[in-house]
């Protein structure tokens, strides 16, 4: 009796622990459970709120001293000032910026992705490195297409993710300003 039950228990153990790389198809990818790849880290950002335009290292900023007041999160048709969007990172937002000349299907991409969210903004840059960036707070990622999987994982990981440094605030609030 003990050789049978030692018998069906190994193949039941090898069968529940199973492969953790990944490969099954139940369930989003494994590739959501973290940041993407690419991803470039950023610390050492002030936080100051400051009524003064800021001249940020990188394009677009992803974090430092910024505006007073947030930008509303959702998506918008043109450029939106730095240092609002800023603030809205520094509460847990994930700003996506495309460039001017991206076509209107792949706006209408990212306005649905906007959507899937309280704490996204979408908005036009000038002067991107890449046709896409996603930006969090200390954290960034180029992307050549808004059909790139990484930038719903960046969202996944980032809206309101663990870089958040004042978590449980939203930037949808309606009193906020939206130009």
């Amino acid at each position: 009796m003990r050789r049978f039950a030692l018998a069906v228990m190994v193949p039941l153990a090898l069968v529940a622990c199973g492969s953790s790389s990944g490969s099954s198809t139940a369930g989003p990818p494994a590739t959501f459970e973290g940041e993407p790849a690419g991803t470039q880290s950023f610390g050492g950002l002030a936080r100051n709120h400051v009524d003064t335009p800021v001249e940020y290292p990188q394009t677009p900023p992803v974090g430092g001293s910024h505006s007073p007041v947030w930008q509303n999160c959702q998506y918008y048709d043109t450029s939106v000032p730095s240092e609002r969007a800023v603030h809205s990172m520094e509460h847990g937002a994930v700003w996506i910026t495309y460039s001017p000349d991206l076509s209107e299907a792949d706006r209408q991409v990212l306005r649905d992705l906007a959507a899937t969210g309280d704490h996204i903004l979408v908005s036009e840059f000038a002067g991107l490195p890449s046709p896409v960036v996603a930006s969090a707070w200390g954290k960034q990622l180029q992307l050549q297409s808004v059909d790139d999987p990484k930038l719903k994982q960046f969202v996944a990981f980032f809206e309101s993710g663990p870089q958040t440094p004042e978590p449980g605030v939203t930037c949808r609030d309606s009193t906020s300003e939206t130009t």
